[in-house]
């Protein structure tokens, strides 16, 4: 095919036809706002649909920005809860141990009982024996058959000394025995233990005894081991069987023996004074149940 120009345009004539397109611009710039208009409306949609894709990688950016910063604001909470936790159950455990040490100090005793807090270090694992293991010892004064209380009432005596622990028999244990007598009518008897920690046993009950289910049994004061006076049981069950010479009479102990972590060992006046070496002085004592407590 023959091209129609077989010559291109001079570049005199395009200057030329630039100017003129120009000034009629310049003179027609007011005439074309509407077709401006009409263009910008035309066109409006297509440079919306080509806004679209930055739109959605700016959305899907922020959308994981927000997620991860989500995602460590959640991980910093978990970690500040499960601290708040640990301090909750912290705080909880301060708070329990303070009230057992409250009530251990507000136990039966008589104001002129000398005492000393110890803490349950050793449960006893033989299943035949029932003793505990406390914090002290005969740097601490503590001697052989000296009493133990908890909060409620008596838990035993030691048994055994080494410098700084003892070994306490709970009142339990099956080769224990405490001369009681009951708070309604003075009746002396003897309660053994049974190798139960919720039950012990009055033996060699006669069955005209007055003795009845609910009556608190406390020390006697015979044998000059236990002050007299200091809460024991309490009768759960009296049985009087027409082919047995005794009356089966069980208690259950005042004292919570399953759970004790806290116990009171005191210096009765009659210990103190018969063995002035063993026992520390009163202010000794009321030091330690103050530095204890604290």
């Amino acid at each position: 095919m023959k091209p129609i120009f077989v010559r291109g345009v001079s570049n005199q004539f395009r200057l030329t036809l630039a100017i003129i397109l120009s000034v009629i611009l310049i003179v027609a710039n007011d005439r074309l706002d509407p077709v401006r208009q009409s263009m910008a409306t035309l066109l409006s949609p297509l440079q919306y649909l080509a806004n679209v894709p930055g739109d959605m990688l700016d959305s899907v950016a922020e959308n994981l920005a927000s997620r991860a910063m989500l995602q460590s604001q959640n991980a910093e909470l978990m970690r500040q809860q499960l601290l708040m936790s640990e301090r909750l159950q912290r705080f909880e455990h301060l708070r329990q141990e303070n009230e057992r040490l409250r009530a251990l100090l507000g136990s039966p005793l008589h104001m002129d009982a000398r005492k000393m807090v110890a803490e349950v270090v050793e449960v006893a694992s033989d299943p035949f024996h029932q003793y505990v293991v406390i914090n002290r010892g005969s740097q601490h004064a503590v001697y052989v058959g000296q009493p133990v209380l908890d909060a409620q009432g008596i838990v035993g005596q030691v048994v055994q000394v080494s410098a700084i622990t003892s070994r306490v028999l709970l009142m339990s244990d099956v080769s224990h025995g405490i001369p009681v007598r009951i708070t309604r009518n003075d009746v002396r008897l003897v309660a053994n233990g049974t190798g139960e920690l919720d039950e012990i046993e009055l033996k060699y009950v006669a069955k005209s005894t007055d003795v009845k289910v609910g009556d608190l049994l406390v020390t006697s004061g015979l044998g000059n081991r236990f002050p007299e006076g200091y809460p024991v049981a309490r009768v759960m069950q009296v049985q009087r069987d027409d082919g047995q010479s005794y009356a089966r009479v069980t208690a259950q102990p005042v004292a919570a023996l399953d759970r004790i972590r806290y116990l009171l060992l005191i210096w009765p006046e009659k210990a103190a004074e018969n063995s002035p070496e063993s026992a520390p002085p009163a202010a000794e004592a009321n030091t330690d149940i103050k530095g204890e407590a604290q």
